[in-house]
This record gives C-alpha cells, sequence and structure tokens, in this order.
C-alpha cells in the first residue's frame, strides 16, 4: 500500500481523539474533578481537537458506584454539566465494552444526548455482540466505531473474519487496538494494510489506539497514519492503563494540519497534570511494563509491580515466564 502524506503535508480526513480521560480514567478510577474535566474540555477546544471521549457507558448493576467517579458511567447530566449542549465543533465520545454496559437502559437517543460517537470495545469472541451494539447505537442515531482489543493476541483468520463482520454491520469505523503494547511498526503496517482494504471495500474509516509499554505508542500511531489511518487516538501527557497511550503533545506536534495548537495543551498541564502527579497518580513506561509488552501479556502484573514499586526486575522476568 502506498505511503499516504508527508512530513511536509497535512490530511484534512485525520480527527484527533482524545482519550485522557477515557483511558486515564483506569489509572485514578475516574476520580477526576468536573474543573479537571472542564479545564480539558476548553483546552482541547482552543486546540482544535477533533474529538473528546469522556469514559465509559459502565452498567452500575456490575460497577459499584461508591467505588468510581462519575466517567466510570457517563450519565447524561454528568456531561452536560460540562459541556452543556456542546455548541462547538468539537463531538463528544464514550467507550461501551461488550458484556460491561447496559446500552439498551443507559444509551439513550441521540437527539436527546450531548454524544456523538459510542466506541464499542470488544474481543474477537465476543465479535456478535459487537454487533448487535453497533446496530443498535446506529440506529438511535450515534456515529459508532468497533474497536477490536488485544488485536496482537488474535490470529489472522481471526482478524480477517472480524473485519467482514464489521464491514457488512452499520459501524462507521473499526479500531486497531495494540492493548498490551506489544506490536512492532512493522506489525502495525500490516494490519493497517488489512484494515484499510476492508474499510475501503465497505466505505469505512481505520483508527488506532495504542498502549506505550515499548515506548512506541507515538512511533506506531505514526506509522499507521501514513499508511492511511485516520482517527487517532492520544491522551495529555500519555496519561492511560499502565504505560499509558500516544500522547497528544507529541502527535499534535507532528501534524501538519493548522488548526490543530499544542499551546492551549501545554497550559493544561501546567495546572492540571503535574499537580496530579505531584500527588501521587502514577503512568507511564516503565521496565515492567516494557517486558509484560515484549512478552505480549496483559499489564495487570506490571501495574501491581509498579504500585509496590518493585525493581526486582529480573525476578519479576522469571515470574512472568513461570506464567506461559
Amino acid at each position: 500500500m502506498a505511503k499516504k502524506g508527508s512530513l511536509l503535508s497535512f490530511r484534512p480526513d485525520i480527527k484527533v481523539v482524545d482519550a485522557t480521560i477515557r483511558d486515564g480514567g483506569l489509572v485514578n478510577d475516574f476520580h477526576f474533578s468536573d474543573e479537571f474535566v472542564k479545564k480539558l474540555y476548553e483546552a482541547n477546544l482552543k486546540a482544535g481537537v477533533d474529538y473528546m471521549e469522556f469514559g465509559y457507558k459502565a452498567s452500575k448493576d456490575i460497577f459499584d458506584e461508591s467505588e468510581f467517579g462519575p466517567w466510570k458511567f457517563c450519565d447524561e447530566d454528568a456531561i452536560r454539566r460540562i459541556v452543556g449542549d456542546n455548541d462547538t465543533d468539537m463531538k463528544i465520545a464514550v467507550m461501551a465494552d461488550v458484556g460491561r454496559c447496559d446500552y439498551k437502559r443507559d444509551i439513550i437517543n441521540r437527539a436527546d444526548s450531548a454524544i456523538d460517537l459510542v466506541r464499542i470495545a470488544t474481543y474477537i469472541n465476543t465479535m456478535p455482540g459487537a454487533i448487535n451494539m453497533a446496530e443498535y447505537c446506529h440506529n438511535l442515531g450515534y456515529e459508532t466505531t468497533i474497536n477490536i482489543m488485544a488485536i496482537s493476541n488474535a490470529t489472522g483468520a481471526e482478524i480477517d473474519e472480524a473485519l467482514e463482520l464489521i464491514g457488512n454491520s452499520p459501524a462507521d469505523g473499526v479500531y486497531i487496538v495494540d492493548s498490551y503494547g506489544a506490536l512492532y511498526m512493522e506489525e502495525i503496517e500490516e494490519l493497517a494494510e488489512k484494515y484499510l482494504n476492508m474499510a475501503e471495500k465497505y466505505g469505512k474509516f481505520v483508527g488506532i489506539h495504542a498502549h506505550n509499554n515499548q515506548q512506541l505508542a507515538f512511533a506506531n500511531t505514526i506509522a499507521a497514519l501514513t499508511n492511511g489511518v485516520s482517527y487517532l487516538d492520544a491522551t495529555i501527557n500519555g496519561m492511560g492503563r499502565g504505560a499509558g497511550n500516544c500522547s497528544t503533545e507529541q502527535l499534535l506536534g507532528f501534524l501538519k494540519n493548522p488548526k490543530y495548537d499544542l499551546i492551549p495543551l501545554l497550559k493544561f498541564m501546567e495546572n492540571y497534570m503535574e499537580p496530579m502527579k505531584a500527588e501521587g497518580v502514577t503512568w507511564g513506561y516503565n521496565i515492567p511494563y516494557l517486558l509484560t509488552g515484549q512478552m505480549n501479556r496483559h499489564p495487570r502484573s506490571a501495574i501491581s509491580a509498579t504500585a509496590q514499586k518493585r525493581t526486582d526486575y529480573l525476578r519479576f522476568l522469571l515470574e512472568l515466564d513461570d506464567k506461559s
């Protein structure tokens, strides 16, 4: 597949999706203040960000409200406290996990909601449920994507079948999701070609959501966009589960579209991200995350090791080996 664009050009099809509250919420159980979220919303608006993802539509029958902040559930009134009617060019997104969202109860008609895009998170083995959710949300008037998680653990045949199902669904787009931060640029390029071939056939777009276990989230995002992927997930200062994500400040610095402005995000980081880190909220690359990424493992063991401030890296590696 031919490269798309160059270092001196910008692509009008590119959309930057801020996932700070949603993926970053996995670090602090979504306990962001309204002030934090409001200031991020305002900074994203000034920066020219295309979509802001507020969090999950998680089921309150599964998750205890007392244990999480409001962005685990993204009730309509919580979002409207921040955006009102969102009379702006930036669209509002939420994520809904297959099997963890009571979508027929908690997702209302688009005409009555501040939300524009519902991103459906699924594994390969729950694809039928994802298709049902995409159809339901599409019929309510939402834009939809299907985000295939942990794609580094799926076989080529499984991916091909999943993409064909998505192609025949009403979903507007599909995401490459490197959940474990295990993929390299060459693998991202191969996946991008596979996904984009389906997308071109069925008139859909492709996005990427990268994790930074091997410090490749930015590089993998650039590799994907250069090959034609257009929806790019990023988070402020890379805040996200475990090793975090492609950082918005890196991404906007790379993109040549003059609509994007880094300055509002730098001010937000100074005033809100640095104090949060000073209070002990932790994310970002370290050796345990590197090792789980290299071994294509879920980062839960690295998250635990980081919380314990472990530096016995060889023992940690041997423990990973013992679990294989």
